[in-house]
């Protein structure tokens, strides 16, 4: 095996040591991505969408589940019987939805195929994200998935809704934890050391994290 060195424990502390000064300025320069993007302009969402569930026609609207945030997946769909291994890939790295919901943010997935074919694979693969049919609609097209897959991200005031960001390719590939997600929205994780804009909802950090089964309330999917 053509490995790195081998060193003592003092030279592997000090490379260890070196390669996190660069990965905390790293972290440091995601927050202040982070921040940039939360300060993105956004563009109204005024066409109406008519998805299909797993009990009938629903809204973009419903998609939010009452709450304030939206991220949405487009899941690549050929067909049951060609199934993309990386928006299955996705999927299976998407954590519990208890965190993100208690940030007010809903996730679900949207796929141009037959609603019945979307839910025999979700129950196949055990994912609990909803899931929804775009088979009717232009949402894919309109929001740059087309017959691939995006992820964007809206936020509503009331009953009118706003794109506020996307992202394809590799931009979807380090996601999963609530945070990453968090991160994409315009509120953020919405802590109080964030760099906000003024007059966004923000909390002390801690406060709100929970064992996903002591968030207060159950959606109809079995988180809060």
């Amino acid at each position: 095996m053509n490995r790195p060195p081998v060193v003592t424990a003092q030279e592997w502390q000090a490379a260890l040591d070196a390669l996190t000064v660069k990965e905390k300025a790293q972290t440091r320069a995601q927050d202040a991505l982070a921040a940039e993007r939360r300060r993105m302009p956004m563009v109204e969402v005024d066409k109406r969408y008519t998805f299909t569930g797993p009990d009938g026609p629903v809204s973009l609207l419903d998609l939010f589940e009452g709450r304030r945030q939206l991220i949405t997946y487009c899941f690549m769909w050929h067909g049951a019987d060609d199934v993309c291994s990386g928006c299955s890939m996705f999927a299976d790295s998407i954590a519990h939805l208890a965190p993100l919901h208690a940030r007010d943010t809903s996730l679900a997935m949207v796929s141009r195929g037959p609603i019945g074919e979307l839910m025999a694979l979700r129950q196949r693969m055990g994912w609990t994200v909803p899931w929804f049919s775009s088979l009717n609609n232009d949402f894919n097209d309109d929001m740059g998935a087309g017959d691939g897959f995006a992820l964007n991200v809206f936020l509503r005031d009331g009953s009118t809704v706003y794109r506020t960001y996307f992202t394809t390719a590799r931009g979807v590939e380090r996601l999963g934890s609530a945070f990453t997600f968090l991160d994409l929205t315009p509120f953020g994780r919405q802590e109080t050391w964030e760099d906000s804009p003024e007059g966004w909802p923000q909390t002390e950090p801690y406060q709100w994290w929970r064992l996903h089964d002591e968030y207060e309330g159950q959606g109809r999917h079995g988180v809060a």
